[in-house]
């Protein structure tokens, strides 16, 4: 079964959006899907997994 989401709304600087664009666009993942793949790497590393 998929993990459960849930929609959050942030406010970012213009060009941390842009720049997450075109990295999104290049591995073919969505914007939101990128962000949520960054914050658990980021997180993961964080916690040492």
């Amino acid at each position: 079964m998929k993990p459960l989401k849930k929609k959050v709304s942030i406010t970012l600087d213009e060009d941390i959006i842009e720049k997450v664009k075109e990295l999104s666009e290049d591995c073919d993942r969505s914007f939101s899907q990128f962000i949520n793949l960054v914050l658990k790497n980021y997180l993961n590393k964080r916690s040492g997994n």
